[in-house]
């Protein structure tokens, strides 16, 4: 395992993550990156049980060389990226959504809609952009001063690109306009550890380090607010999919549930009992929670802690739905049915869970329903019976 800068709480490189549920991939900790076809990993999942151990040598694939006839057939790929490697995100492009640069004419790419990314982020601060068809490196990003923690897409696909580093800056790139810095975000006073967009793209969320937690309007990239209630550094965050509730993990041993469309919190997810006092939760407790992902039915989430537990919720109970062990868990997420959650190890591992299966209410698909067209504020205005607007509400 390479060696890093000596800070305690610093996170490890696992990532995991499908986009289209054509591809899965993970970097363990070194300068490789592996892309393997979810089918694969899917039927290896299937084949060995509800929990599957994913590593260098339990999982051989056949390589194939890429070839312009069978360019979208999954197939897997290694890719060697220079540096090592602390983060990941895939992307794909939407026609309609053109570059806001002016002269599209000039631009080095033109990206198809059938062409998946994948982008990469570095030790040195650069960031590399990869066809996950073939393998081929397409664009290499230099602006970052520091490691890249995290990288999000756009759900748009516009092929809007933000970054996330220790450098204290969120960098926003376009790559319909050859990968070009729009805007740098600037307002944390330490490390930026992770981002996520709103599912509409209006909306960014980003945390770091002295409990930060940052609302950006990504159309104007302006801050809309600052969440406050944490007590120690914040290191994940996720939304929901209806865009009406985001999910933050901190090392105070909490997970909190936001509107960030007023900044209430809504919900708090407890990974010590009783709970900590603030000055506790501020240090080394043993109960950091490292990761948080939402379920695409947007009724589930799961979170990762040091107490080497995984821990799946529901969003209106206070205590796990499920509870499974898992030593030295870094990061999770969950496949694009929501059916199976992948979580990364120090040791460069994944191991895969079949996630609760439940039936939503009534009530949460409609909240959902409207809630993926209409932010808290309109919803409160809406001219309808009190007890209907209550039923159509998240609540604390």
């Amino acid at each position: 395992m390479a060696s890093f800068p000596p800070r305690v709480n610093e996170k490890e490189i696992v990532r995991s993550r499908t986009i289209d549920g054509s591809y899965f991939a993970w970097s363990q900790g070194r300068r490789t990156v592996k892309l393997v076809p979810w089918s694969q990993c899917l039927q290896n999942f299937l084949l060995h049980g509800t929990k599957n151990v994913t590593n260098s040598s339990s999982l051989r694939l056949p390589r194939q060389n890429s070839d312009g006839g069978q360019k979208n057939k999954p197939r897997e790929h290694i890719i060697d990226c220079g540096d090592i490697v602390w983060s990941l995100a895939f992307g794909s492009s939407v026609p309609e959504k053109q570059s806001r640069c002016v002269n599209i004419e000039w631009h080095r790419f033109r990206f198809g809609q059938d062409q998946l990314l994948l982008a990469t982020g570095l030790n040195n601060g650069r960031i590399k952009i990869w066809d996950v068809y073939t393998g081929k490196l397409l664009l290499n990003l230099v602006d970052h001063t520091e490691v890249v923690r995290d990288l999000t897409f756009a759900p748009d696909g516009s092929l809007i690109l933000v970054s996330a580093s220790r450098d204290k800056t969120l960098r926003v790139w376009d790559l319909k306009d050859d990968g070009n810095m729009m805007k740098v975000l600037r307002g944390h006073q330490n490390w930026v550890y992770s981002c996520a967009f709103s599912p509409d793209s209006s909306m960014l969320c980003s945390v770091g380090a002295s409990k930060a937690v940052f609302l950006w309007n990504m159309d104007k990239y302006t801050m809309i607010r600052k969440l406050e209630g944490h007590h120690h550094d914040v290191v994940a965050c996720d939304f929901s999919p209806d865009g009406a509730l985001l999910a933050t993990a901190s090392y105070d041993t909490r997970v909190y549930i936001w509107d960030p469309h007023n900044g209430d919190i809504l919900m708090e997810f407890g990974h010590l009992f009783p709970p900590p006092t603030p000055i506790f939760a501020g240090g080394a407790n043993d109960r950091w929670v490292r990761s948080v992902s939402f379920s695409h039915d947007g009724l589930h989430i799961a979170s990762l802690a040091d107490d080497k537990m995984v821990r799946f919720w529901r969003i209106d109970e206070d205590y796990p739905v499920q509870v499974a062990p898992l030593s030295n868990g870094l990061c999770c997420a969950f496949s694009t049915d929501g059916s199976v959650l992948a979580a990364g190890t120090h040791d460069g591992s994944v191991y895969f869970w079949a996630t609760p299966r439940q039936v939503p209410s009534l009530q949460h698909l409609c909240r959902m329903s409207i809630r993926r067209v209409m932010p808290t504020q309109e919803v409160q205005e809406l001219p309808i019976p009190s007890k209907l607007l209550e039923f159509l509400s998240y609540h604390s």
